[in-house]
Formats: C-alpha cells, sequence, structure tokens
C-alpha cells in the first residue's frame, strides 16, 4: 500500500459458482461492475475458502481455521443451541479499537440462541439483515430446516424489522449500504461488512427468486433456473472493508447492480480513493438437482459441488480492488485462504 487506508469494504457473496462471473470468463451472465473492480484490482486465483458458509464466516472473522473454534461441521440452523463461542475476539472488535465505525448488512449465521452472540454484542454497532442461513427474498420469511420452525427472520439490531413486502432483499441491503456511505462521518474510518443474500436460494418452493423485470433481461438464457440466477446477482458492494457471498443470472445481475451503486456512493463521499474493497465467495456453487439452484463451477471439478472439498467447493471467487495498491490489474496465484 502506498499510504495509509482509513476504509475497509469487505463485500462477501453467497454460493457463487466459479463461472459466475465474467472475469472468470463467463459469458452468459454480465457482471461489468464486479469485472471492472476485479480487472482494476487484484484476482485471486489460487483463492479457497470453507465449503460452506458458516465455517467460512467464522474464519474470515476470527482468522482461525473452523476445527479451532468448533465451527467445521454444518451450518447453524435457527434453532440450534450454540453459535461461535464467546472467547473468540472477532475482525470488528480490533477496527473498533483503531477508531472504526463497524457495520454490518445482511447474513450473520453465527449463532443467535442468545443475545450476547448476535452481531451488535460482538462488537458491530449496527446490524441490518437476519440471524439466519437464508430468507425469502421478497417477504424475509425464514422456513428451511425440516424440523418445521418458520417464520418472519428480518432485524434492525435487536429489533425485528419489518420492510415493505415486495422489495427484494438484495436492492434492500443496497439501500441500507448507500444509506450508511452517505451519513458517516468521514474524520472516522469505515468497516462495512456487505454479506448478501444473493445468489444463494430461498425456502424451499421458491429457490431462485428475483425481479421479473429483470429476468426478462436474460430471455436468450434458455434454461430458465440459469435465467433467474443471472439476475440475481448484480448488486452487492460497500464501504471499507466489502466482503461479497455471491449465490445465479438475474439474481447475479442485481448483485452486479448493487455494487456499482455502492462503490458510486463511495465516490460521491470522497471516500473511495481511500477505501479497500475484498469481494470474496463463502463457499462454492451449488447447482441442479441439489438445492435447486443453477451456479456453475465449471471447470473446475464438483460441478454443483458446495458443501464439498472438491475444488468446486472451496476455490472462491475473490478479488481485492483499492488505488492504494501498488501494482493492481493483474491475476494473482499465489495460494491464499479466506482466514488470511
Amino acid at each position: 500500500m502506498s499510504r495509509n487506508v482509513t476504509n475497509k469494504n469487505k463485500i462477501l457473496k453467497r454460493t457463487n459458482g466459479w463461472n459466475d462471473v465474467g472475469f472468470h470468463g463467463s459469458n452468459v451472465i454480465s457482471t461489468p461492475n464486479i469485472d471492472a473492480l476485479a480487472y482494476s484490482g487484484v484476482i485471486l486465483n489460487n483463492y479457497y475458502v470453507q465449503p460452506l458458509c458458516t465455517p467460512s464466516r467464522s474464519a474470515f472473522l476470527t482468522g482461525m481455521y473452523p476445527f479451532h473454534t468448533g465451527m467445521q461441521h454444518i451450518v447453524i440452523l435457527a434453532a440450534s443451541p450454540y453459535g461461535l463461542p464467546l472467547n473468540f475476539t472477532i475482525f470488528p472488535h480490533y477496527l473498533k479499537r483503531l477508531g472504526y465505525s463497524t457495520r454490518l448488512v445482511g447474513k450473520w449465521h453465527l449463532g443467535n440462541f442468545r443475545k450476547e452472540y448476535t452481531p451488535t454484542f460482538r462488537d458491530f454497532d449496527s446490524h441490518y439483515g437476519y440471524w439466519t442461513g437464508v430468507i425469502d427474498y421478497f417477504n424475509y420469511t425464514y422456513a428451511y430446516e425440516p424440523n418445521g420452525y418458520s417464520g418472519h427472520s428480518f432485524r434492525r439490531n435487536l429489533k425485528n424489522e419489518y420492510p415493505k413486502i415486495g422489495t427484494y432483499a438484495t436492492d434492500l441491503f443496497t439501500d441500507e449500504s448507500v444509506r450508511i456511505i452517505n451519513e458517516h462521518d468521514p474524520s472516522k474510518p469505515l468497516f462495512l461488512y456487505l454479506a448478501h443474500l444473493a445468489p444463494h436460494v430461498g425456502n424451499p418452493g421458491a429457490r431462485l427468486q428475483a425481479p421479473e423485470e429483470v429476468i426478462q433481461r436474460f430471455s436468450y438464457i434458455e434454461d430458465k433456473d440459469r435465467r433467474v440466477y443471472a439476475e440475481m446477482n448484480v448488486n452487492f458492494l460497500s464501504i471499507f472493508i466489502i466482503i461479497f457471498f455471491i449465490c445465479v443470472s438475474a439474481m447475479l445481475w442485481k448483485l452486479d447492480e448493487s455494487v456499482g451503486r455502492v462503490t458510486k456512493a463511495l465516490q460521491d463521499n470522497n471516500m473511495l480513493d481511500n477505501s479497500i474493497i475484498v469481494f470474496t465467495t463463502d463457499n462454492g456453487g451449488e447447482g441442479g438437482d441439489l438445492v435447486g439452484s443453477a451456479s456453475t463451477n465449471w471447470p473446475l471439478r464438483g460441478g454443483i459441488a458446495k458443501a464439498t472439498t472438491y475444488e468446486g467447493g472451496i476455490r472462491g471467487s475473490a478479488f481485492i480492488w483499492s488505488s492504494l495498491l501498488n501494482d493492481p490489474g493483474r491475476v494473482s496465484m499465489e495460494m491464499m485462504h479466506i482466514t488470511d
């Protein structure tokens, strides 16, 4: 880095396949905003994550491999009586000691059975989103697990939040991120952790969801599921350290749109030149009959390999962008893991 950095943005995209983004050669799904940042930053081409979301998120926030924290197993379900153990200090704690404002927008998924395990008790100044693994994109309910637990799952900090039914979740998270940036005191550094729902599948019965007008943009894609997935991925970005967890064409298009809007907000507020943007998935893509998704990890082994340790399940799409980089516009083949 060439000078001091004050803003960190991490964008975490959910369940994004290796071949779902343009900077990895996809010629079906358009991700121009994501690609522009990737090509002018450093593409991490030998980058690995965990095969599921809870293990990857715990690894990122603690900097420790999940078997050291007890998070190496299956994902945390809504009624699970455990979470990331409280004796582990997570990333925002250290940033707060340096004077950062710490914000989480989107998914948590590291435990919620007691309030002490929720984001605002773990050094995030605010949280807007959901504690569970997945919600419906339009009505924000959780109905994902076999034991029958279901219900509204959207919060602002500890309180239930009730967005207008029918507003697409990707847009809600983008709007909140843009609001945070616009209202931020520029004299204080910001850490924005934007953990999108997209392009992960929704609840059973409505797996792939995107606004109809965006789906129509991809009418040239013959596979309907792939068409919806493409729309889901265009909205995704946040300030200072941004992590994108991506899930497919219409969904991806919305994710990409989100990245563009967040980047523009940083620029409009004179924050972009002093920001680091980190874009990463939390695991490989899931597709086909496995979960009703339409992602692709081609040419990696394990075409529908989420939850496996095949390359398709753990080799992640990622890049780092910053005007502070000394040698941008390149592809790095150095091995990295999400703990790094």
